[in-house]
């Protein structure tokens, strides 16, 4: 079944460059660069290969989930020497937020409100400010956190490490599995790295001390054993350990999307055509089961459309817990994902791992690395803080 440009093939989106820069672990190799300095060489190499003039940029979306608000989008466009006549737009919808991006593009080309968008995200845990709340009364010391608050505490706002622990003890995911997970995680990552299937979508970045060009995650001489001597970090009697969930991560991505009839007439011959999206809330308490509920939302909107149909699916590894609760909810085998390995393995900068998956998903289906194949279809899945679940459908589509 093909979904691709319907019902308007001029104003269908379509992802036609994907770029990442290389993960760094926080306040390890992306340490000194600010987040527009990651985003920058991004769009450097968008430019260069696809030909685009950059005053043709409608505008440029960002997401941002730890940074210090403001508008990172328009600071990194002209960081990158983009016309000041090109605009710039942050978002928020935390580790959602480089999805998002790509999301609203799509649906202003949609809209018909723009022909061609820069869209992703970026992090830097390393260079992102501290957060301090005001003193309630004068004279009382100020107060540092490390996250704005999701949820009312009527309902429950637990940190994520608890809610995975939530959803590991509410759906029944065991030590082992998710130790095992991890590991699979590694193991994929490491071998996509040896085997150089990354290089074609990582931008390398120049830092004080040398250039950067692969992530510094993925850890080839990890173990079950290893993993399973590691004890739980939020919980005494939890199963939830540095092993088996994500890091720290510094890190960004961008997408260039533009309507199918810009990308023909440059003469752009395929792509990864955006088809739909769908988020939906779950109680906070058990956030990370939120790709269940907008995979299925985004399944009612798509008659006829089954799970067992795509071909490639990309879901943020944030914990093993929470993904291999989703994935059972929705019978999804877990070696049907990732194929690559995933956050607990690459990382995890927040406002740039949707775009992260998107970029992923494009150098699967329309890069030359396993086979460009038309009519094959992608799905990027992440569950958000809060309670939130964001799924993303793809296709690789012939535009000409």
């Amino acid at each position: 079944m093909s979904y691709a440009f319907q019902p308007d093939e001029d104003w269908q989106p379509v992802v036609v460059a994907a770029y990442r820069s290389p993960i760094g672990r926080a306040f390890g190799s992306l340490a000194t660069v600010a987040a527009e300095d990651l985003l920058a060489p991004i769009i450097h190499r968008i430019l260069s290969e696809t030909g685009i003039a950059p005053e043709s940029i409608d505008d440029v979306l960002v997401g941002n989930a730890a940074g210090c608000g403001g508008n990172i989008a328009r600071l990194a466009a002209l960081a990158a020497g983009l016309p000041m006549t090109v605009p710039g737009v942050a978002i928020d919808r935390q580790c959602g937020s480089g999805l998002e991006a790509i999301i609203m593009a799509a649906r202003l080309i949609q809209a018909k409100a723009g022909a061609c968008f820069l869209a992703g995200g970026v992090e830097s845990v390393s260079t992102a400010p501290w957060r301090v709340e005001r003193p309630k009364a004068n004279g009382m010391p100020p107060r540092f956190y490390g996250r704005a608050r999701f949820s009312p505490d009527t309902i429950g706002d637990p940190e994520m490490g608890v809610a995975a622990e939530n959803v590991a003890r509410q759906f029944g995911i065991s030590r082992q599995r998710q130790d095992e997970f991890a590991l699979r995680s590694h193991r994929l990552a490491v071998a996509a790295a040896e085997a150089g299937i990354f290089r074609p979508e990582i931008v390398d970045i120049s830092t004080g001390h040398g250039l950067i060009e692969r992530d510094e995650c993925p850890r080839a001489a990890t173990s079950f054993q290893a993993l399973a001597n590691l004890r739980p970090v939020f919980l005494a009697d939890g199963s939830v350990t540095a092993g088996n969930a994500c890091p720290l991560n510094d890190g960004a991505c961008l997408v260039l999307v533009m309507s199918g009839g810009m990308a023909r007439s440059m003469g752009i011959e395929k792509g990864l055509a955006f088809i739909d999206s769908a988020a939906a809330g779950v109680d906070p308490n058990l956030l990370g089961i939120g790709p269940v509920a907008s995979t299925r939302k985004l399944l009612q909107r798509q008659p006829g459309l089954s799970l067992v149909d795509i071909d490639a699916i990309e879901f943020n590894e944030a914990f093993a817990a929470q993904v291999l609760a989703s994935l059972d909810q929705l019978a999804i085998p877990a070696d049907a994902i990732n194929k690559d390995g995933g956050a607990i393995a690459l990382g995890h900068p927040f406002g740039a791992s949707g775009a992260i998956l998107v970029t992923r998903l494009y150098s699967q289906l329309i890069r030359d690395i396993g086979g460009w194949a038309p009519g094959a279809t992608g799905l990027a899945m992440i569950g958000i803080g809060g309670g939130i679940g964001l799924t993303a459908m793809f296709e690789a589509a012939q535009l000409s």
